[in-house]
């Protein structure tokens, strides 16, 4: 896979459950890369992404996607789920802004209106009572329609986050 990254575009939202990213993803590139730079939360939860298509938030049970969680305190785990209404617990979010998440997606052909769209993530992150969690995994959104942007989203307010998205060249 080629290796440079040219910025697209940026989010970012302060006391919000769910942040877009929109009219990021074109023909121009068939691969793009998202990160969360920063994601500060005052509650310890996993991280939902979901797709953005034209009509807005793509919020039907359209999802699929597995992991492996990788934690230092505990045997390594397998999650699969199926018809979700979003990409589930795809990164952990401890509490506090020191402690933080480092994450990063690979979205593959989302303009393609004929195909479904497809990912890839991994995610490495501290939990506060517990030690280091890392998750490593794959997705599928299963509707073959155009994909304009990125949603993420958590049951309790990010404190803050923001998104950048990559083309990949």
């Amino acid at each position: 896979m080629a290796t440079n990254l040219e910025f697209i575009k940026s989010a970012s939202g302060t006391s919000v459950s769910s942040l877009s990213v929109t009219d990021c993803f074109s023909d121009k590139y068939d691969v793009y890369y998202v990160s969360m730079t920063k994601l500060d939360k005052s509650t310890e939860e996993w991280t939902n992404i979901r797709v953005v298509n034209a009509s807005g938030v793509a919020s039907g049970s359209n999802y699929d996607n597995a992991r492996l969680q990788l934690s230092s305190y505990t045997t390594f785990g397998e999650h699969r789920v199926t018809g979700q209404t979003s990409w589930t617990n795809i990164a952990f979010q401890s509490t506090g802004t020191a402690e933080g998440v480092g994450f990063g997606m690979y979205i593959f052909n989302p303009s393609d209106s004929s195909s479904y769209t497809f990912m890839t993530h991994q995610a490495s992150s501290y939990y506060s009572s517990q030690g280091m969690v890392g998750t490593k995994g794959i997705g599928v959104h299963k509707v073959a329609e155009a994909i304009t942007g990125v949603n993420i989203l958590s049951s309790n307010n990010f404190d803050n986050i923001t998104i950048n998205v990559y083309g990949v060249k």
